[in-house]
């Protein structure tokens, strides 16, 4: 079954991010190219990465801000770069309000399951429900 645009567009957004944050915060135009590199992302795919990872990064601290909220009983800086990024993703897509909320949570659930490590899910899940409440959308 092949994945969706959006879907790979969400895991390539993911990789950058983590590129973005392990890599002491470059600009996604020193990044993509690799990126497209390594996935042979075609043009559509490339816009809609650059887009996601674009708007993460302009708001990162806001959406760090927002999840912490709902994170109850961890500091941001204790989370694995991975379930951090899933996070960014996942809040900005949500305050975005383009992607119906149940949507967004599943597509980061499948990050989650796909990068991150065993527990990632269920916490993601807890946290985006969380955030998505707060806004209004669920």
């Amino acid at each position: 079954m092949a994945i969706r645009l959006e879907s790979r567009a969400r895991a390539r957004a993911l990789q950058l991010l983590y590129a973005w944050e392990t890599d002491g915060r470059p600009t996604i135009e020193e990044l993509l190219p690799g990126i497209v590199r390594l996935t042979n992302a075609d043009a559509a795919l490339r816009d809609r990465v650059k887009e996601l990872a674009g708007g993460v990064i302009a708001h990162w601290e806001e959406l760090d801000r927002a999840y912490a909220a709902s994170a109850e009983h961890w500091r941001v800086d204790r989370l694995a770069v991975v379930d951090r990024n899933i996070l960014r993703l996942g809040v900005h897509e949500l305050m975005e309000g383009a992607v119906p909320p149940k949507v967004v949570i599943d597509q980061a659930l499948w990050l989650a399951h796909r990068f991150g490590g065993p527990q990632s899910p269920a916490f993601i899940n807890g946290v985006l429900d969380a955030v998505a409440r707060s806004l209004g959308r669920l």
